[in-house]
């Protein structure tokens, strides 16, 4: 597994392309479909998937597009279509749901989902092998914003507090910000204390 970072757009939100062999899962494409296609396209990857940690405009703004193109299936956690559209980017677009402890096989990968409500209803985390794909629940030294409408500060807290839970080391790879460990944020991120 081979897991490639594009930071795009005015958030810089951070897509992932996780490849394995000449296939790949797009973790949230927020910004710049074209500029995602062209990057499966110059490594010779076909995009079996996108997943979605949650429907903010910034995560998401590029799904459409890319599922135009390749034919690849859609997921989201439905609790994000109650969202306003202006947090959205319009209607949501996805082919198929996301629940807590699903898994998704992708890429001939596995992740597995793990529901964490708090900065939207509908907010995941998705792990496969040894990383952990955060979204915006756990950022570096820092947690997801929850002032925004589906926000939840209590929501927020447990689901940090299942993170903290997970026995294993995880690379955490959030939607923003750069890349950090898990047993570090354990220690040192005030928001899982």
């Amino acid at each position: 597994m081979t897991i490639h970072v594009l930071t795009l757009g005015a958030y810089q939100t951070n897509t992932y392309i996780v490849q394995n062999g000449g296939r790949c899962a797009v973790i949230d494409p927020g910004y710049e479909p074209e500029t995602i296609l062209s990057f499966l396209e110059a490594h010779g990857l076909t995009a079996e998937a996108v997943l979605l940690t949650h429907g903010h405009f910034d995560h998401v703004g590029g799904v459409k597009a890319i599922a135009a193109e390749t034919g690849c299936r859609v997921w989201l956690h439905p609790a994000e279509l109650n969202m306003p559209p202006r947090l959205t980017a319009g209607p949501l677009y996805y082919t198929d749901a996301l629940a807590d402890g699903d898994t998704v096989t992708a890429a001939g990968l596995t992740f597995r989902v793990l529901h964490t409500p708090g900065h939207t209803p509908g907010s995941v985390c998705l792990f496969v092998e040894d990383t952990l794909f955060s979204g915006d629940t756990l950022f570096a030294g820092s947690c997801g914003r929850t002032d925004l409408p589906g926000g939840s500060r209590r929501a927020i807290k447990e689901s940090l507090r299942r993170l903290a839970a997970l026995e294993t080391n995880y690379t955490v790879l959030p939607g923003h910000g750069e890349s950090t460990e898990l047993d570090w944020e354990k220690r040192y991120n005030p928001y899982m204390k």
